[in-house]
């Protein structure tokens, strides 16, 4: 069974975070949210390795993560997909993190698929990934359009890499996600019932 890894901290867009893990769940992938702290909100309140803190999303939802982040057990070893959600407050928390950065380089060296949607895509700037094909929120574009190919496709694949857009564009991107971890097939299966308006990304 694949397994996935699906980062999320304050601010992490609910919509990108929550599309992404049901839509693999869907696929009999198994997800794995973890929650990456900010230096304030870890300095006032300790370790939550143990009991993990609910994540307030950047629109006040508050989403509660299977586990706090912690480098050691979310290594490509254990999992075959690494997803970095959007929203600016949280891309921005997890794309600074130093460890995330190093996982992403790891995750794409070891032929481990990372996935960054909306201002989650700044991870592949933080991390120094090499030039290639890329997408993001448009808010975030001028940051990435020099050190990248920088597409306004919904979803761009460049390898082990892929990047998608926004909100709007969540469910292609963990459809897509679920056609690289098990295929066409599954694909097709797990958007049926779905049911999406004919013609569209499914």
């Amino acid at each position: 069974m694949p397994s996935a890894l699906i980062l999320l901290a304050d601010g992490t867009e609910e919509m990108e975070f929550t599309i992404t893990y049901d839509t693999l769940v869907r696929a009999g992938v198994a997800c794995t949210s973890a929650f990456v702290s900010d230096e304030k909100r870890e300095g006032s309140s300790g370790s939550y390795e143990s009991n993990p803190p609910f994540a307030k999303g950047s629109r006040g939802i508050k989403i509660l993560p299977d586990t706090y982040f912690s480098p050691q057990a979310a290594t490509p070893d254990k999992y075959d997909l690494l997803v970095i959600p959007g929203g600016a407050k949280g891309a921005e928390t997890i794309s600074s993190n130093s460890p995330v950065q190093h996982l992403v380089r790891e995750y794409i060296q070891a032929g481990k698929y990372v996935g960054m949607i909306c201002a989650g895509s700044l991870a592949a700037l933080r991390a120094g990934l090499p030039k290639q094909p890329i997408t993001s929120h448009p808010s975030v574009r001028d940051q990435l359009k020099d050190a990248f190919e920088y597409s306004e496709e919904p979803v761009v694949v460049s390898g082990k890499l892929v990047t998608s857009r926004g909100p709007g564009t969540a469910f292609p991107f963990a459809l897509t996600l679920v056609e690289l971890l098990c295929g066409k097939e599954k694909r097709a299966e797990v958007a049926g019932p779905m049911v999406f308006p004919k013609g569209t990304f499914a």
